[in-house]
């Protein structure tokens, strides 16, 4: 046994598993498994269900204040602060926030990327997702990211310091190591079917809000056929005379044993009207949107609308604030050492109603001191 123990070698935090990862990889650029524009296309742009869910969320999430903590107290005159504040020259930070938050619904994916020298960031910038590209490195975590845009390509790698400017965040997809799968994704059938529901009922309205009916031709001389000239004269005056919405109800003038037989919907054909609220609710389902607050009939969850907010505000909007929130400590920790970001829930008027039972429950237990009743209650002190 030697005299003096040999020296342990430094312990280095690695993953067992990023081996795996790194043979899956190879190295190369990982590309977004879907097509971004379509669904963009399809969904956010075309339907106006997930419109409105895209866009409740992301307001809500954006005007949901971030607060910057330093030594367990505010730090409102913090550099980080003022950088939240004022991300860039051209947004403020409710106009970045809701960017960041709106490609992560749209995408699954959002990007922050931090400008300034290397030891302090001084811009925020977000990313649209649909342009990046992650580098992963030989160990399968990120090396860099590339950005296209112009036809050009630009590579944003690590600093000297080993970090990544580039803040990713991702919602959880079980098939890929490096993107997250969006609501739109899940989304996807109950989409087609809204989309579909609209474009026949348009349809439907164009040809006088009805089925077009049949022509019977009765002519036991001839047969019971038109002829090829007359087929194709009663063609031609059907197409010129009375197709279009310009054309709805217009008279049809019928010869020659001609009859006109109208055909009427059918109460089961009538049910794709249910259908369509049915995948609307599909839709607000995979956003995490309670239907009340889309409009959407058939759907009681909530007595009431105050309910269906609070439960869209508490279900939905604060956990993906205070997961953003943790990200961003995460990431801004290097360059701004001792710093925590975390959401102003007090200031959003929804919770008004539990903090004011929060504030009668403290204010009742006579056990506790002021000291500790302010902390329960999430203030300073």
């Amino acid at each position: 046994m030697p005299l003096f123990p040999r020296p342990r070698p430094p312990e280095v935090k690695d993953s067992r598993a990023a081996r795996l990862i790194a043979l899956t990889t190879g190295g190369r650029p990982q590309w977004t498994p879907r097509d971004y524009a379509a669904l963009a296309s399809e969904g956010f742009a075309k339907n106006p269900v997930v419109y409105r869910c895209v866009r409740m969320i992301a307001e809500a999430a954006a005007a949901t204040p971030l607060i910057v903590f330093e030594g367990g107290r505010r730090a409102p005159d913090h550099p980080a602060q003022k950088l939240l504040r004022k991300p860039n020259p051209e947004q403020g930070g409710p106009d970045l926030m809701e960017a960041f938050f709106g490609n992560l619904q749209t995408a699954g994916n959002a990007y922050l990327e931090a400008g300034g020298d290397d030891q302090t960031p001084s811009e925020l910038y977000a990313l649209r997702p649909d342009r990046m590209t992650l580098v992963p490195g030989p160990r399968g975590w990120p090396l860099a990211y590339d950005y296209q845009a112009g036809g050009r390509t630009v590579r944003i790698g690590r600093d000297a310091d080993g970090w990544l400017p580039v803040l990713h965040l991702k919602l959880f997809n079980p098939t890929s190591d490096h993107y997250g799968l969006s609501p739109l994704e899940a989304a996807a059938f109950a989409i087609d079917v809204h989309n579909a529901s609209s474009a026949w009922n348009k349809a439907l309205l164009d040809n006088s809000a009805r089925p077009s009916g049949a022509l019977v031709y009765s002519n036991r001389e001839a047969g019971d056929r038109l002829s090829e000239e007359q087929f194709d004269r009663l063609k031609a005056e059907l197409a010129g005379a009375h197709s279009g919405a310009g054309n709805a109800g217009r008279p049809l003038l019928l010869e020659g044993g001609l009859d006109w037989r109208a055909m009427s919907l059918t109460p089961a054909e009538m049910d794709f009207t249910d259908g369509k609220h049915a995948a609307a609710r599909e839709i607000a389902l995979a956003f995490g949107v309670p239907p009340q607050l889309l409009g959407v009939p058939g759907d009681a969850t909530y007595a009431n609308y105050r309910e269906a907010n609070t439960a869209f505000w508490r279900h939905t909007v604060a956990p993906l604030v205070e997961r953003a929130a943790r990200a961003m400590t995460a990431w801004l920790e290097v360059k701004f050492p001792g710093v925590r970001i975390a959401p102003d829930l007090d200031a959003v008027p929804a919770f008004s109603a539990e903090r004011d039972a929060l504030w009668a429950r403290l204010d009742a237990a006579s056990f506790l001191t002021p000291e500790e009743r302010r902390r329960l209650a999430g203030l300073d002190g």
